[in-house]
């Protein structure tokens, strides 16, 4: 079995693509979601967040939402919006953003592959989560939200992209939060083949973003594998739907933190406590920090540039070198007690999409006690964690650009 496939893929009929892009379905709430949706009939929110055409309020997790995707997907189907290929291919997929611009393939992956570690991950799922996306899998019999992979040098994938993406597209859309997406189908067998076996060389994949999808993916692919007699293991449901990027071109905001309180200590107390760990020093100006080991922090109207002294950070542990280890283990837990990022209500996160002054904003205005930014975690951190097979803390990535929603899905026969 290769370790990836063309596949049919499912798409909006090339004038209707701008109608049906979305922003992936779990970086809007349900009011978001409507307020997006709302004036067009094609949005592919109407498949990924279904609730939007039910009463406000409804439990998103209801059997008549998952049910109400599906009759949205038969709706656009019927209609003529999206239409299915007539014969497999991989999808070149560009994605621009400003100056950022990288190109990748969208394939479907095995699910084998996954479950032995070959396509790795680095974050623990949520089983609620991944109930979520089996519901939704089983109710379109279709995967319709895309894992981001990130691969490791392969200059043949790259240069057959590069020659892959060279003629008019079938889709070019620019979302509404400026995001370019563009898409050309890659038919031809030589084409095919080549890519396929530049896969199937590679030691690994890595799951950048989308461990949720990918888990329920597998789990859809065990019970019908237990459940069909006489299977092949080539059916489709034994192959997930992602789109791989060369793991140089891809790029990780800083994922930042904000505390609601100083954990009863006075600012000048908090200020000296944090000393033991870090030098602390003041900044007329909002910090980035530049470098590892380094983080800024926003409290009281006043910046502050902080350093890591010597000897703390783990150089030789690939999980707590890492610069949000090193603020939880000589910071977060020991000086504000906050010890479980997942479940301590007194933590919350901020994208660095947001920027510096959504840090700001969140302390200025009361609701939070201190802010922290942090250096972005780098693809090759997060690549060496999940060789060691170990798990990033949580909120550790933030992706841009994202994948869009709708463009290709990959359904399952």
């Amino acid at each position: 079995m290769h370790f990836i496939r063309p596949f049919t893929g499912l798409r909006p009929v090339p004038d209707r693509a701008a109608d049906v892009v979305a922003p992936p379905y779990d970086v809007l709430s349900s009011d978001e979601a409507r307020q997006r949706a709302a004036g067009r009939p094609w949005s592919f929110l109407h498949i990924s967040r279904p609730e939007i055409d039910l009463p406000q309020g409804i439990d998103i997790h209801a059997p008549e939402v998952y049910a109400k995707g599906a009759d949205n997907l038969r709706r656009m189907l019927r209609e003529g919006v999206l239409r299915r290929d007539a014969q497999p291919a991989y999808y070149a997929y560009r994605l621009v953003m400003g100056d950022q611009v990288q190109t990748g393939l969208a394939l479907t992956a095995r699910v084998a592959d996954y479950d032995s570690n070959r396509i790795r991950r680095h974050e623990l799922t949520r089983p609620d989560k991944e109930d979520d996306r089996v519901r939704q899998i089983e109710a379109l019999n279709a995967q319709t939200g895309p894992t981001l992979l990130a691969y490791p040098s392969a200059p043949e994938v790259d240069a057959t992209l590069l020659q892959a993406s060279s003629p008019m597209p079938e889709a070019d859309v620019t979302a509404d939060d400026g995001v370019r997406h563009t898409i050309w189908p890659i038919r031809e067998p030589e084409r095919i083949a080549r890519l396929t076996a530049a896969f199937d060389a590679m030691p690994a994949l890595y799951i950048a973003d989308g461990h949720h999808r990918t888990a329920a993916a597998s789990r859809v692919a065990a019970a019908r594998r237990a459940a069909g007699p006489g299977r092949t293991g080539d059916e489709s449901y034994e192959y997930f739907l992602a789109v791989a990027f060369p793991h140089r071109q891809m790029r990780i905001l800083d994922y930042n933190r904000v505390a609601a309180d100083l954990n009863g200590l006075s600012a000048q107390e908090f200020l000296t406590r944090i000393g033991g760990s870090y030098s602390v020093e003041r900044s007329a100006q909002p910090v980035r920090p530049e470098r590892h080991g380094e983080v800024g922090m926003y409290l009281h109207h006043q910046w502050y540039r902080l350093r890591i002294k010597p000897g703390l950070a783990a150089e030789d542990d690939p999980v707590r070198r890492l610069d949000v280890s090193l603020l939880s283990d000589h910071l977060l837990g020991p000086v504000l007690n906050i010890h479980d990022l997942r479940r301590d209500e007194r933590i919350d996160f901020v994208g660095g999409i947001r920027g510096l002054q959504e840090l700001e904003r969140r302390v200025d205005s009361g609701s939070m006690a201190v802010a922290f930014s942090l250096n972005p975690t780098s693809l090759s951190d997060l690549m060496a964690v999940a060789d060691a097979g170990k798990i990033m803390p949580p909120k550790s990535t933030w992706f841009e650009p994202k994948l869009a929603d709708g463009l290709v899905s990959h359904v399952l026969d």
